[in-house]
Protein backbone atom coordinates (compact mmCIF):
# COMPACT_ATOMS: atom_id res chain seq x y z
CA UNK A 1 0.00 0.00 0.00
CA UNK A 2 1.08 3.48 -0.29
CA UNK A 3 1.13 5.56 2.31
CA UNK A 4 -0.94 8.98 2.90
CA UNK A 5 1.11 11.99 4.68
CA UNK A 6 -0.63 14.71 6.66
CA UNK A 7 -0.18 18.26 5.96
CA UNK A 8 1.62 18.73 9.94
CA UNK A 9 3.91 15.71 8.68
CA UNK A 10 5.15 17.10 5.24
CA UNK A 11 5.91 19.92 7.36
CA UNK A 12 7.89 18.42 9.90
CA UNK A 13 9.85 17.63 6.83
CA UNK A 14 10.47 20.83 5.69
CA UNK A 15 11.64 21.71 9.45
CA UNK A 16 13.72 18.04 9.52
CA UNK A 17 15.42 19.26 6.75
CA UNK A 18 16.33 23.03 7.41
CA UNK A 19 17.10 22.27 11.16
CA UNK A 20 18.44 18.93 11.54
CA UNK A 21 19.94 18.39 7.93
CA UNK A 22 21.33 21.93 7.29
CA UNK A 23 19.04 22.47 4.28
CA UNK A 24 18.38 26.37 3.44
CA UNK A 25 14.87 27.27 2.74
CA UNK A 26 15.75 28.13 -0.50
CA UNK A 27 17.47 25.29 -1.68
CA UNK A 28 14.33 23.03 -0.73
CA UNK A 29 12.15 25.50 -2.86
CA UNK A 30 14.97 25.26 -5.34
CA UNK A 31 14.25 21.08 -5.52
CA UNK A 32 10.76 21.47 -5.15
CA UNK A 33 10.16 23.91 -8.56
CA UNK A 34 13.02 22.42 -10.62
CA UNK A 35 11.41 18.99 -10.07
CA UNK A 36 7.72 20.28 -11.05
CA UNK A 37 9.63 21.97 -14.05
CA UNK A 38 10.97 18.37 -14.90
CA UNK A 39 7.63 16.68 -14.08
CA UNK A 40 5.59 19.00 -16.73
CA UNK A 41 8.35 18.40 -19.71
CA UNK A 42 7.87 14.93 -19.29
CA UNK A 43 3.70 14.88 -18.69
CA UNK A 44 3.16 17.05 -21.73
CA UNK A 45 4.38 15.36 -24.64
CA UNK A 46 5.13 18.71 -26.91
CA UNK A 47 5.54 21.79 -24.87
CA UNK A 48 7.73 23.25 -27.80
CA UNK A 49 4.32 24.25 -29.24
CA UNK A 50 2.84 26.05 -26.15
CA UNK A 51 1.96 29.59 -26.97
CA UNK A 52 2.77 30.79 -23.16
CA UNK A 53 2.67 29.33 -19.76
CA UNK A 54 0.76 31.41 -16.82
CA UNK A 55 1.61 30.94 -13.50
CA UNK A 56 -0.34 32.65 -10.55
CA UNK A 57 2.02 33.66 -7.64
CA UNK A 58 0.76 33.95 -3.72
CA UNK A 59 2.76 35.87 -0.97
CA UNK A 60 3.95 32.77 0.52
CA UNK A 61 6.00 29.78 0.08
CA UNK A 62 3.78 27.97 -2.79
CA UNK A 63 4.54 31.56 -4.40
CA UNK A 64 8.05 31.36 -3.86
CA UNK A 65 7.83 27.68 -5.68
CA UNK A 66 5.99 29.40 -8.81
CA UNK A 67 8.32 32.01 -8.85
CA UNK A 68 11.25 29.77 -9.40
CA UNK A 69 9.77 27.29 -11.54
CA UNK A 70 8.62 30.26 -13.52
CA UNK A 71 12.67 30.94 -14.15
CA UNK A 72 13.37 27.15 -14.56
CA UNK A 73 10.89 27.37 -17.26
CA UNK A 74 12.27 30.34 -18.64
CA UNK A 75 15.50 28.48 -18.76
CA UNK A 76 14.40 25.76 -20.67
CA UNK A 77 13.25 28.36 -23.28
CA UNK A 78 9.51 29.20 -22.45
CA UNK A 79 7.63 32.32 -23.00
CA UNK A 80 5.79 32.57 -19.00
CA UNK A 81 3.95 35.54 -17.84
CA UNK A 82 4.10 35.40 -14.22
CA UNK A 83 1.26 37.03 -11.86
CA UNK A 84 1.89 38.02 -8.66
CA UNK A 85 -0.88 38.66 -6.12
CA UNK A 86 1.27 40.13 -3.35
CA UNK A 87 3.69 43.39 -4.13
CA UNK A 88 7.08 43.17 -3.97
CA UNK A 89 7.12 44.81 -0.21
CA UNK A 90 4.26 41.56 0.74
CA UNK A 91 6.91 38.94 0.44
CA UNK A 92 9.29 37.70 2.82
CA UNK A 93 12.08 35.09 3.30
CA UNK A 94 12.63 32.92 0.45
CA UNK A 95 9.73 34.05 -1.70
CA UNK A 96 11.07 37.48 -1.60
CA UNK A 97 14.66 35.98 -2.61
CA UNK A 98 13.04 34.17 -5.66
CA UNK A 99 11.12 37.14 -6.54
CA UNK A 100 14.30 38.80 -6.97
CA UNK A 101 15.89 36.63 -8.74
CA UNK A 102 13.34 36.10 -11.55
CA UNK A 103 13.11 40.04 -11.43
CA UNK A 104 16.57 40.45 -12.22
CA UNK A 105 16.64 37.57 -15.13
CA UNK A 106 13.46 39.43 -16.75
CA UNK A 107 15.78 42.17 -16.89
CA UNK A 108 17.89 40.03 -19.71
CA UNK A 109 14.97 37.98 -21.44
CA UNK A 110 12.40 39.29 -23.52
CA UNK A 111 8.91 38.23 -23.85
CA UNK A 112 8.59 37.40 -19.83
CA UNK A 113 7.14 40.15 -16.99
CA UNK A 114 5.71 39.51 -13.97
CA UNK A 115 2.60 41.25 -13.91
CA UNK A 116 1.53 43.18 -10.56
CA UNK A 117 -2.06 42.00 -9.83
CA UNK A 118 -4.47 44.31 -9.38
CA UNK A 119 -8.11 42.95 -10.29
CA UNK A 120 -9.65 40.07 -11.36
CA UNK A 121 -8.96 41.89 -15.16
CA UNK A 122 -5.72 41.18 -14.89
CA UNK A 123 -6.55 37.26 -14.72
CA UNK A 124 -7.35 37.50 -18.38
CA UNK A 125 -3.97 38.42 -19.64
CA UNK A 126 -2.90 34.43 -19.20
CA UNK A 127 -6.30 33.30 -21.12
CA UNK A 128 -4.21 32.92 -24.27
CA UNK A 129 -1.59 30.48 -22.17
CA UNK A 130 -1.61 26.93 -23.24
CA UNK A 131 -0.44 25.97 -19.60
CA UNK A 132 -1.66 28.08 -16.40
CA UNK A 133 0.22 27.06 -13.13
CA UNK A 134 -1.68 27.40 -9.53
CA UNK A 135 1.54 28.98 -7.28
CA UNK A 136 -1.45 31.10 -5.07
CA UNK A 137 -2.08 28.91 -1.68
CA UNK A 138 -0.15 25.78 -0.04
CA UNK A 139 -1.22 23.82 2.35
CA UNK A 140 -1.31 26.10 5.31
CA UNK A 141 -4.75 27.38 4.03
CA UNK A 142 -7.70 26.19 5.34
CA UNK A 143 -11.85 26.63 5.08
CA UNK A 144 -13.56 28.40 2.35
CA UNK A 145 -11.50 30.36 -0.28
CA UNK A 146 -11.64 34.30 0.51
CA UNK A 147 -11.15 37.24 -1.90
CA UNK A 148 -9.35 37.50 -4.90
CA UNK A 149 -8.56 33.50 -4.58
CA UNK A 150 -12.03 32.55 -5.45
CA UNK A 151 -12.69 34.63 -8.08
CA UNK A 152 -9.06 33.94 -9.81
CA UNK A 153 -10.01 30.09 -9.28
CA UNK A 154 -13.16 30.78 -11.27
CA UNK A 155 -11.87 32.34 -13.40
CA UNK A 156 -8.66 30.30 -14.39
CA UNK A 157 -11.15 27.13 -14.35
CA UNK A 158 -13.12 28.52 -17.22
CA UNK A 159 -10.05 28.63 -19.23
CA UNK A 160 -9.41 26.05 -22.44
CA UNK A 161 -5.58 25.45 -20.80
CA UNK A 162 -3.56 23.17 -19.49
CA UNK A 163 -3.94 23.45 -15.54
CA UNK A 164 -1.17 22.62 -13.09
CA UNK A 165 -1.13 22.91 -9.11
CA UNK A 166 1.75 23.43 -7.40
CA UNK A 167 1.73 20.73 -4.49
CA UNK A 168 -1.96 21.08 -3.71
CA UNK A 169 -4.85 22.96 -5.79
CA UNK A 170 -5.53 26.03 -3.88
CA UNK A 171 -8.81 25.79 -2.27
CA UNK A 172 -7.91 22.03 -1.47
CA UNK A 173 -7.72 21.32 2.18
CA UNK A 174 -4.52 18.65 2.25
CA UNK A 175 -5.92 17.10 5.32
CA UNK A 176 -9.71 16.47 4.75
CA UNK A 177 -9.91 16.83 1.24
CA UNK A 178 -12.86 19.37 1.61
CA UNK A 179 -12.89 22.50 -1.07
CA UNK A 180 -15.79 23.32 -2.87
CA UNK A 181 -14.47 26.37 -4.52
CA UNK A 182 -11.03 25.26 -5.98
CA UNK A 183 -8.45 25.17 -8.70
CA UNK A 184 -9.41 21.95 -11.54
CA UNK A 185 -5.87 20.62 -11.73
CA UNK A 186 -5.03 18.34 -14.72
CA UNK A 187 -2.20 17.62 -12.80
CA UNK A 188 -1.07 18.40 -9.31
CA UNK A 189 2.66 17.62 -8.14
CA UNK A 190 2.64 17.33 -4.62
CA UNK A 191 5.75 17.96 -2.82
CA UNK A 192 7.90 15.54 -1.09
CA UNK A 193 5.46 12.87 -0.45
CA UNK A 194 1.65 12.53 -1.86
CA UNK A 195 -0.87 13.96 1.15
CA UNK A 196 -3.90 12.44 2.05
CA UNK A 197 -6.22 15.25 0.95
CA UNK A 198 -5.60 15.13 -2.44
CA UNK A 199 -7.35 11.41 -3.27
CA UNK A 200 -10.91 11.37 -1.77
CA UNK A 201 -13.88 13.85 -2.01
CA UNK A 202 -12.98 17.35 -3.69
CA UNK A 203 -9.61 16.48 -3.56
CA UNK A 204 -9.91 13.64 -5.30
CA UNK A 205 -12.00 15.53 -7.67
CA UNK A 206 -10.27 18.80 -8.77
CA UNK A 207 -6.70 17.46 -8.11
CA UNK A 208 -6.45 15.18 -11.56
CA UNK A 209 -3.22 13.22 -12.20
CA UNK A 210 -1.12 13.89 -8.66
CA UNK A 211 2.64 12.89 -9.24
CA UNK A 212 5.36 13.54 -6.25
CA UNK A 213 8.12 16.21 -6.53
CA UNK A 214 11.26 16.23 -4.88
CA UNK A 215 12.43 18.56 -2.19
CA UNK A 216 15.80 16.72 -1.31
CA UNK A 217 14.53 14.60 1.54
CA UNK A 218 15.20 11.23 1.96
CA UNK A 219 12.15 8.75 1.79
CA UNK A 220 13.66 6.75 5.02
CA UNK A 221 12.29 9.98 6.92
CA UNK A 222 9.03 9.29 5.45
CA UNK A 223 9.33 5.40 6.42
CA UNK A 224 9.65 6.11 10.04
CA UNK A 225 6.30 8.35 10.31
CA UNK A 226 2.80 7.25 11.56
CA UNK A 227 0.11 7.40 8.89
CA UNK A 228 -3.42 5.40 8.82
CA UNK A 229 -4.44 6.83 5.20
CA UNK A 230 -3.11 4.55 2.18
CA UNK A 231 -3.50 4.07 -1.59
CA UNK A 232 -4.87 0.47 -2.66
CA UNK A 233 -2.61 -0.95 -4.96
CA UNK A 234 -2.66 -4.30 -7.28
CA UNK A 235 -0.86 -6.22 -4.89
CA UNK A 236 -2.53 -5.61 -2.04
CA UNK A 237 -5.84 -6.60 -4.16
CA UNK A 238 -3.75 -9.93 -5.03
CA UNK A 239 -3.30 -11.66 -1.68
CA UNK A 240 -7.00 -11.17 -1.01
CA UNK A 241 -7.54 -13.61 -4.13
CA UNK A 242 -8.57 -16.97 -2.47
CA UNK A 243 -6.34 -20.31 -2.94
CA UNK A 244 -7.95 -23.85 -3.48
CA UNK A 245 -6.89 -26.85 -2.01
CA UNK A 246 -6.79 -29.97 -4.86
CA UNK A 247 -9.31 -31.72 -2.63
CA UNK A 248 -11.74 -28.76 -2.17
CA UNK A 249 -15.12 -29.30 -3.11
CA UNK A 250 -18.34 -26.87 -3.57
CA UNK A 251 -19.00 -26.72 0.51
CA UNK A 252 -15.48 -26.56 1.25
CA UNK A 253 -15.01 -23.35 -1.46
CA UNK A 254 -16.97 -20.85 0.38
CA UNK A 255 -21.03 -21.37 1.15
CA UNK A 256 -22.84 -17.58 0.73
CA UNK A 257 -26.30 -16.85 2.06
CA UNK A 258 -27.90 -13.81 0.48
CA UNK A 259 -31.24 -12.29 1.89
CA UNK A 260 -32.24 -9.39 -0.76
CA UNK A 261 -34.71 -8.73 -2.92
CA UNK A 262 -38.09 -7.92 -3.07
CA UNK A 263 -41.61 -8.33 -4.89
CA UNK A 264 -40.80 -5.07 -6.41
CA UNK A 265 -36.90 -5.17 -6.62
CA UNK A 266 -35.81 -8.88 -7.66
CA UNK A 267 -33.35 -7.33 -9.75
CA UNK A 268 -30.78 -6.70 -6.56
CA UNK A 269 -30.78 -10.16 -5.44
CA UNK A 270 -30.25 -11.21 -8.57
CA UNK A 271 -27.29 -9.51 -9.46
CA UNK A 272 -25.68 -10.10 -5.14
CA UNK A 273 -26.42 -14.08 -5.84
CA UNK A 274 -24.67 -13.87 -9.30
CA UNK A 275 -21.97 -11.94 -8.13
CA UNK A 276 -21.26 -14.19 -5.02
CA UNK A 277 -20.84 -16.92 -7.74
CA UNK A 278 -18.63 -15.04 -10.13
CA UNK A 279 -16.23 -14.29 -7.74
CA UNK A 280 -15.42 -18.15 -6.75
CA UNK A 281 -17.92 -18.87 -4.27
CA UNK A 282 -18.33 -22.94 -3.91
CA UNK A 283 -22.40 -22.87 -3.01
CA UNK A 284 -24.67 -20.17 -2.90
CA UNK A 285 -28.18 -19.42 -1.86
CA UNK A 286 -30.79 -16.94 -2.38
CA UNK A 287 -33.50 -16.75 -0.09
CA UNK A 288 -36.70 -14.76 -1.70
CA UNK A 289 -40.28 -14.22 -0.11
CA UNK A 290 -42.13 -17.48 -1.77
CA UNK A 291 -45.09 -15.87 -3.19
CA UNK A 292 -43.22 -13.86 -5.97
CA UNK A 293 -39.85 -16.27 -6.04
CA UNK A 294 -40.57 -16.90 -9.75
CA UNK A 295 -39.24 -13.49 -11.06
CA UNK A 296 -35.45 -14.49 -9.72
CA UNK A 297 -35.64 -18.67 -10.38
CA UNK A 298 -35.57 -18.30 -14.13
CA UNK A 299 -32.41 -15.76 -13.79
CA UNK A 300 -30.40 -17.61 -11.95
CA UNK A 301 -28.36 -20.80 -13.34
CA UNK A 302 -25.65 -21.97 -10.48
CA UNK A 303 -27.19 -19.98 -7.31
CA UNK A 304 -29.85 -22.60 -5.72
CA UNK A 305 -33.09 -20.21 -4.30
CA UNK A 306 -35.03 -20.77 -1.42
CA UNK A 307 -38.36 -19.45 -0.91
CA UNK A 308 -39.45 -18.67 2.39
CA UNK A 309 -43.22 -17.89 3.52
CA UNK A 310 -44.20 -14.06 3.10
CA UNK A 311 -47.91 -14.53 3.35
CA UNK A 312 -48.53 -13.17 0.24
CA UNK A 313 -46.80 -10.19 0.86
CA UNK A 314 -43.64 -10.18 -1.27
CA UNK A 315 -41.20 -8.93 1.17
CA UNK A 316 -38.91 -9.85 4.09
CA UNK A 317 -41.47 -10.35 7.12
CA UNK A 318 -40.28 -10.57 10.81
CA UNK A 319 -41.93 -14.14 11.25
CA UNK A 320 -39.31 -15.04 8.06
CA UNK A 321 -36.21 -14.26 10.62
CA UNK A 322 -36.97 -17.70 12.33
CA UNK A 323 -37.39 -19.83 9.37
CA UNK A 324 -33.92 -18.70 7.68
CA UNK A 325 -32.04 -20.09 10.56
CA UNK A 326 -30.56 -22.87 9.12
CA UNK A 327 -29.58 -21.38 6.16
CA UNK A 328 -27.93 -18.66 7.95
CA UNK A 329 -25.99 -21.28 10.43
CA UNK A 330 -25.07 -23.10 7.36
CA UNK A 331 -23.53 -19.91 4.85
CA UNK A 332 -20.24 -18.79 5.92
CA UNK A 333 -21.15 -15.35 5.02
CA UNK A 334 -24.36 -13.89 4.73
CA UNK A 335 -25.06 -11.29 2.41
CA UNK A 336 -28.33 -8.59 3.15
CA UNK A 337 -29.82 -5.75 2.22
CA UNK A 338 -29.89 -5.30 -1.47
CA UNK A 339 -33.87 -5.06 -3.02
CA UNK A 340 -35.07 -6.00 0.43
CA UNK A 341 -37.30 -3.12 0.62
CA UNK A 342 -38.16 -0.39 3.76
CA UNK A 343 -41.30 -1.82 5.16
CA UNK A 344 -41.43 -1.82 8.69
CA UNK A 345 -42.00 -5.95 9.01
CA UNK A 346 -38.98 -6.28 6.66
CA UNK A 347 -36.81 -3.53 9.22
CA UNK A 348 -37.52 -5.12 12.13
CA UNK A 349 -36.32 -9.06 10.45
CA UNK A 350 -33.16 -7.30 9.51
CA UNK A 351 -32.28 -6.36 12.87
CA UNK A 352 -33.80 -10.08 14.24
CA UNK A 353 -31.66 -11.63 12.37
CA UNK A 354 -28.41 -9.58 13.15
CA UNK A 355 -28.99 -9.91 16.91
CA UNK A 356 -29.59 -13.68 16.48
CA UNK A 357 -26.59 -14.37 14.72
CA UNK A 358 -24.13 -11.89 16.25
CA UNK A 359 -21.19 -14.26 15.57
CA UNK A 360 -21.61 -14.58 11.70
CA UNK A 361 -20.17 -12.69 9.20
CA UNK A 362 -22.23 -10.28 7.41
CA UNK A 363 -21.82 -8.03 4.14
CA UNK A 364 -24.74 -5.58 4.95
CA UNK A 365 -26.11 -3.44 2.12
CA UNK A 366 -28.91 -0.88 0.95
CA UNK A 367 -32.16 -2.10 2.70
CA UNK A 368 -30.15 -3.56 5.76
CA UNK A 369 -28.20 -0.55 6.45
CA UNK A 370 -31.46 1.66 6.17
CA UNK A 371 -32.81 -0.77 9.34
CA UNK A 372 -29.59 0.31 11.30
CA UNK A 373 -30.46 4.32 11.13
CA UNK A 374 -31.81 6.42 13.94
CA UNK A 375 -29.17 4.69 16.46
CA UNK A 376 -30.50 1.32 16.19
CA UNK A 377 -26.60 -0.08 15.49
CA UNK A 378 -25.62 0.47 18.53
CA UNK A 379 -27.50 -2.56 19.34
CA UNK A 380 -25.88 -4.98 16.93
CA UNK A 381 -22.70 -6.65 17.27
CA UNK A 382 -21.38 -5.81 13.88
CA UNK A 383 -17.74 -7.26 14.97
CA UNK A 384 -17.75 -9.51 11.90
CA UNK A 385 -19.49 -6.86 9.57
CA UNK A 386 -19.16 -5.50 6.27
CA UNK A 387 -20.91 -2.36 5.67
CA UNK A 388 -21.24 -0.59 2.20
CA UNK A 389 -23.32 2.42 2.40
CA UNK A 390 -22.98 5.15 -0.44
CA UNK A 391 -22.38 8.79 1.47
CA UNK A 392 -26.19 9.54 1.83
CA UNK A 393 -26.90 5.68 3.22
CA UNK A 394 -23.96 6.49 5.55
CA UNK A 395 -25.42 9.76 6.40
CA UNK A 396 -28.94 8.03 7.70
CA UNK A 397 -26.85 5.74 9.03
CA UNK A 398 -25.30 7.86 11.26
CA UNK A 399 -27.40 10.80 11.46
CA UNK A 400 -25.23 13.50 10.26
CA UNK A 401 -25.89 15.76 6.89
CA UNK A 402 -24.03 14.31 3.84
CA UNK A 403 -22.45 17.90 3.31
CA UNK A 404 -21.66 17.96 6.57
CA UNK A 405 -19.75 14.52 6.32
CA UNK A 406 -17.78 15.43 3.00
CA UNK A 407 -16.19 18.06 5.01
CA UNK A 408 -14.12 15.37 6.89
CA UNK A 409 -14.65 12.01 5.67
CA UNK A 410 -12.52 10.12 7.36
CA UNK A 411 -13.04 11.57 10.74
CA UNK A 412 -16.42 10.12 10.52
CA UNK A 413 -15.75 6.95 8.84
CA UNK A 414 -13.09 6.01 11.60
CA UNK A 415 -15.39 6.88 14.18
CA UNK A 416 -17.79 4.71 12.93
CA UNK A 417 -15.46 1.44 13.16
CA UNK A 418 -14.04 2.59 16.40
CA UNK A 419 -17.62 2.45 17.57
CA UNK A 420 -18.46 -0.49 15.87
CA UNK A 421 -15.97 -2.47 15.45
CA UNK A 422 -17.15 -3.34 11.96
CA UNK A 423 -15.46 -2.86 8.17
CA UNK A 424 -16.83 0.50 6.50
CA UNK A 425 -16.81 0.17 3.07
CA UNK A 426 -17.91 4.15 1.92
CA UNK A 427 -18.82 4.06 -1.80
CA UNK A 428 -18.10 6.82 -3.95
CA UNK A 429 -15.54 8.32 -6.36
CA UNK A 430 -13.13 6.91 -4.95
CA UNK A 431 -14.64 4.35 -2.56
CA UNK A 432 -12.66 4.03 0.98
CA UNK A 433 -12.51 1.19 2.64
CA UNK A 434 -12.15 1.89 6.82
CA UNK A 435 -10.81 -0.44 8.94
CA UNK A 436 -11.08 -1.95 12.62
CA UNK A 437 -7.35 -1.06 13.23
CA UNK A 438 -8.14 2.68 12.23
CA UNK A 439 -6.85 2.59 8.73
CA UNK A 440 -8.48 4.42 5.58
CA UNK A 441 -7.63 2.39 2.31
CA UNK A 442 -8.19 3.97 -0.59
CA UNK A 443 -9.34 2.38 -3.66
CA UNK A 444 -7.08 3.28 -7.16
CA UNK A 445 -9.43 1.85 -9.31
CA UNK A 446 -13.00 2.39 -11.09
CA UNK A 447 -14.60 4.82 -13.16
CA UNK A 448 -17.88 7.08 -13.50
CA UNK A 449 -19.33 4.49 -15.61
CA UNK A 450 -19.84 2.19 -12.51
CA UNK A 451 -22.83 5.55 -11.48
CA UNK A 452 -25.45 3.08 -13.15
CA UNK A 453 -28.40 0.96 -10.86
CA UNK A 454 -27.28 -2.22 -9.18
CA UNK A 455 -23.34 -1.89 -9.17
CA UNK A 456 -23.12 -1.65 -5.85
CA UNK A 457 -25.45 -4.95 -5.50
CA UNK A 458 -22.54 -6.49 -7.64
CA UNK A 459 -20.27 -5.34 -4.60
CA UNK A 460 -22.25 -6.54 -2.04
CA UNK A 461 -21.96 -10.20 -3.66
CA UNK A 462 -18.30 -9.77 -4.33
CA UNK A 463 -17.35 -8.86 -1.14
CA UNK A 464 -19.44 -11.51 0.67
CA UNK A 465 -18.19 -14.28 -2.09
CA UNK A 466 -14.43 -13.66 -1.50
CA UNK A 467 -14.82 -13.25 2.21
CA UNK A 468 -16.56 -16.71 2.39
CA UNK A 469 -13.90 -18.38 0.35
CA UNK A 470 -11.10 -16.46 2.50
CA UNK A 471 -12.43 -16.68 5.78
CA UNK A 472 -10.61 -13.49 6.57
CA UNK A 473 -12.32 -10.36 6.31
CA UNK A 474 -9.75 -7.74 5.57
CA UNK A 475 -8.34 -8.71 2.48
CA UNK A 476 -11.33 -9.96 0.92
CA UNK A 477 -13.02 -7.03 1.40
CA UNK A 478 -10.03 -4.94 -0.79
CA UNK A 479 -9.75 -7.45 -3.03
CA UNK A 480 -13.47 -7.13 -3.93
CA UNK A 481 -13.53 -3.41 -4.11
CA UNK A 482 -10.79 -3.50 -6.29
CA UNK A 483 -12.18 -6.21 -8.61
CA UNK A 484 -15.36 -4.51 -8.61
CA UNK A 485 -13.77 -1.26 -9.57
CA UNK A 486 -11.01 -3.08 -11.99
CA UNK A 487 -13.82 -5.12 -14.31
CA UNK A 488 -15.49 -1.53 -14.91
CA UNK A 489 -11.96 -0.39 -16.13
CA UNK A 490 -11.73 -3.05 -18.41
CA UNK A 491 -14.98 -2.74 -19.38
CA UNK A 492 -14.33 1.09 -20.05
CA UNK A 493 -11.23 -0.21 -23.02
CA UNK A 494 -13.84 -1.98 -24.41
CA UNK A 495 -17.15 -0.24 -23.91
CA UNK A 496 -16.70 3.19 -23.05
CA UNK A 497 -17.53 5.10 -19.67
CA UNK A 498 -21.90 4.85 -20.82
CA UNK A 499 -22.09 1.50 -22.61
CA UNK A 500 -21.99 -0.80 -19.38
CA UNK A 501 -23.59 -1.90 -16.76
CA UNK A 502 -24.01 -4.46 -13.82
CA UNK A 503 -24.55 -7.71 -15.36
CA UNK A 504 -21.59 -7.03 -17.64
CA UNK A 505 -19.36 -6.25 -14.53
CA UNK A 506 -20.35 -9.65 -12.98
CA UNK A 507 -19.60 -11.07 -16.48
CA UNK A 508 -16.19 -9.73 -16.56
CA UNK A 509 -14.80 -10.20 -12.91
CA UNK A 510 -13.00 -13.53 -13.90
CA UNK A 511 -11.44 -11.54 -16.50
CA UNK A 512 -10.31 -9.14 -13.98
CA UNK A 513 -9.39 -11.93 -11.46
CA UNK A 514 -7.01 -12.95 -14.44
CA UNK A 515 -5.79 -9.26 -15.34
CA UNK A 516 -4.76 -8.65 -11.74
CA UNK A 517 -2.94 -12.49 -10.93
CA UNK A 518 -1.40 -11.61 -14.21
CA UNK A 519 0.31 -8.19 -13.86
CA UNK A 520 1.39 -9.65 -10.66
CA UNK A 521 3.24 -13.18 -11.67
Amino acid sequence: MIPLFSSEQIRSADNYAINKLGIPGIALMENASRSIALEMLSRFEDLSTLDSIGIICGKGNNGGDGFALARHLINYGFEVKIISLAAEKELKGDALANYIILKNLLKDVNQNQIIAYKNIRDISKLNVCSVVIDAMLGTGAVGDLREPYKSIVKKVNDFEALRVAVDIPTGINADTGAGINAFDADLTVTMAEFKKGLFFGDGYKFSGDVAKGDIGVSPEYFDRLEVSEYLIEPEDAYWGLPERDIDSHKYSAGKVLTIAGSERLPGAASLTAKATMAIGAGASILCFPYSVNNLVRQNLESVVVEAYEDNLKGFLTENAAEELSPNIEWADVVAIGPGLGREDETQKAVLSILKKHKTKKFVIDADAIFALRNGKYKNINLKNSVLTPHIHEFSDLIGVPAEEIKKDILKFGKEFVKETKSFLVLKGAPTIIFTPKGESLINTVGNPGMSKFGVGDVLTGVIAGLAAQNKEIENSTVAGVYLHSLSADLLFEEKTLIGFDAVDIIQTIPKAIKFLAGSID
